[in-house]
């Protein structure tokens, strides 16, 4: 449940869908705290349980910083803001108002997952008092007792993502922005990676972009949500764009099917699965579809998004 690294750093398993599927990071400075995305409300336990195994009380917790609002990195952000009377919420300015009034967030997540399913993994969300919540920008840094966390903002998986820069372990703490990085895709060479471009704003040129500007800082690691540290990230970014470039050929092949983006869930796994075996994972075709379950529907979904707006030539 927790993999305390040198730097300060705690990797939390939050628990959210099955064990080492979904991270969230303390990083500890001088006796201060900051947590990096927050898992789900049912989260939250472990992330005060890791607190506690580091000596610090919730009162040392300086900043809870979200990658992004997607209900697996902030559903528990709220109820871990009222645990933490001294920290600050850090989100990108497009996420800001989600966090003070959940109410259209959980209505879009019923949308996606329907009523019960949304009920059951994310509860009900607690809302962030609006003076409590920071909006951070491109190029913004956050103190933690003189540890400067620098902020990119990085969209292509969403438009509301934001990475962070941590020049002490000198890695990346990159949400959902570097892929899905899953531990039963390990191979004896590292990990192998799959892209994630669930609803409902991926974009494939911000995409390259955002990669291209996290390679730029030459990091030493990678710490995706999904999940845990991944060392020599420019190994796996071009087995990524690749996957990327992929998946638009896929949603304009078949985005226009009556099927809708049921249509591309078999060419979507055949693109991941020539990757992973590419990358050095041996596994089966019904094993990679297992192991990326929902997530292979929710990719389609998002591809399907993204291509009705290209061919409606709308950007919203």
């Amino acid at each position: 449940m927790f993999r305390h690294l040198p730097d300060g750093i705690t990797v939390i398993d939050t628990g959210y869908v099955r064990p080492g599927f979904d991270a969230a990071y303390l990083l500890v400075q001088d006796g201060r705290a900051a947590f990096i995305d927050t898992g789900v409300n049912d989260s939250v336990p472990r992330l005060l349980q890791g607190l506690a195994l580091a000596g610090l009380t919730p009162a040392a917790v300086d900043w809870v910083l979200l990658t992004h609002v997607h209900l697996d990195h902030a559903g528990g952000a709220g109820r871990l803001m009222a645990a933490c009377p001294q920290a600050r919420l850090g989100v990108h300015a497009r996420g800001v108002r989600h966090m003070v009034d959940p109410g259209q967030l959980m209505e879009a997540v019923r949308a996606v997952y329907g009523v019960a399913v949304a009920e059951r993994e994310y509860g009900t969300l607690v809302p962030v008092p609006a003076e409590r919540v920071v909006a951070l920008a491109d190029g913004d840094g956050v103190d933690l007792a003189g540890r400067r966390l620098e902020v990119l903002d990085s969209p292509g998986h969403a438009r509301h993502h934001l990475c962070f820069w941590d020049a002490v372990s000198r890695a990346w703490f990159t949400g959902d922005a570097f892929g899905l990085c899953l531990e039963e895709f390990r191979t004896p060479q590292g990990h192998c990676i799959v892209p994630t471009t669930s609803p409902s704003q991926f974009e494939p040129g911000p995409y390259h972009v955002t990669i291209a500007r996290l390679l730029a800082r030459t990091p030493r690691a990678v710490f995706p949500t999904h999940a845990g540290e991944v060392l020599h990230p420019e190994r796996l970014a071009p087995y990524l764009l690749a996957q990327v470039d992929a998946q638009v050929a896929v949603a304009r092949q078949h985005g226009a099917s009556a099927q809708g983006a049921a249509a591309m869930h078999e060419p979507l796994l055949d693109v991941y699965l020539a990757s992973l075996h590419a990358q050095g994972w041996q596994g089966s075709r019904e094993a990679a579809r297992n192991i990326l379950g929902i997530d292979l529907g929710l990719n389609a979904d998002g591809m399907k998004i993204w291509i009705d707006r290209e061919l409606s030539g709308t950007t919203a």
